[in-house]
């Protein structure tokens, strides 16, 4: 028990050093830890790289050692352990399937996803991607584009996997332009027959999009009696509580 206290402490340092440097007294003021303690626990994050010292004697602030874990994790997992519990919430809520994704170039590549209770469920498509015109998570991610590179896009091959799904340049900036302004989107059975599907982004503190939350279930049944004038915004509200865990 006692080496799982010593991660809780050393967690309770981190925290308290990443809003700014500070001093050993500092330190042990915020964590309510002893000096002595607090000194053996940064000398150990310290040898880690965890933490280092500006200069002899002086503050101690984030190292790269703890930077270069964060970084090197694959696009968008860290927000994962974020998302999960709301996922999960809103499964319940609809009965459908929820999942999260990222942009990745010209596509949205799928993170995770959470399923319902129910026999009939959609695939999943964690660990894939799907062109950013064809699912309403990329029709978000084009209306936050800047106007050059979504006219760069619109001018690229606007691949076609459905009757539904929309192609045309013209009519795809109308969808956009319609996406922008509501602040979520909608997609029936343009990715594939038989699925419909919603979705509204995630951002950070600084209004950065960071990665899109999307509810999607058979046509027959999503949206079912439910409004997709209500669901949106739904989903809008979750995003924006996930948001701000992540600030």
């Amino acid at each position: 028990m006692a080496s799982v206290q010593s991660v809780q402490r050393a967690f309770a340092i981190l925290r308290a050093l990443s809003s700014s440097p500070m001093g050993v007294t500092q330190v042990s003021n915020i964590v309510g830890l002893p000096k002595s303690t607090v000194a053996r626990l940064l000398a150990a994050l310290e040898e880690e790289n965890a933490v280092v010292q500006e200069s002899s004697g002086g503050k101690y602030g984030i190292g790269d050692g703890l930077l270069d874990v964060v970084t090197n994790l694959p696009p968008g997992r860290h927000i994962i352990s974020f998302a999960r519990p709301f996922m999960t919430s809103l499964a319940e809520e609809l009965g459908e399937t929820v999942g999260i994704g990222i942009r990745e170039g010209d596509s949205i590549y799928y993170l995770d996803h959470v399923g319902p209770d129910t026999e009939v469920r959609v695939r999943d498509w964690t660990g894939h991607s799907a062109p950013l015109h064809l699912v309403p998570s990329g029709l978000v991610a084009l209306a936050h584009l800047e106007k050059a590179e979504l006219v760069n896009y619109l001018e690229g091959p606007l691949t076609r996997n459905t009757a539904n799904s929309v192609t045309d340049p013209v009519a795809l900036q109308v969808k956009v332009d319609e996406v922008r302004k509501a602040g979520y989107a909608w997609g029936l059975e343009e990715f594939a027959e038989g699925l419909n599907s919603v979705a509204a982004p995630i951002t950070d503190s600084r209004q950065s999009v960071v990665a899109f939350l999307h509810a999607h279930g058979p046509a027959y049944r999503f949206p079912g009696a439910r409004k997709t004038a209500d669901l949106g915004p739904r989903l809008q509200e979750i995003c924006q509580d996930l948001g701000n865990r992540l600030a």
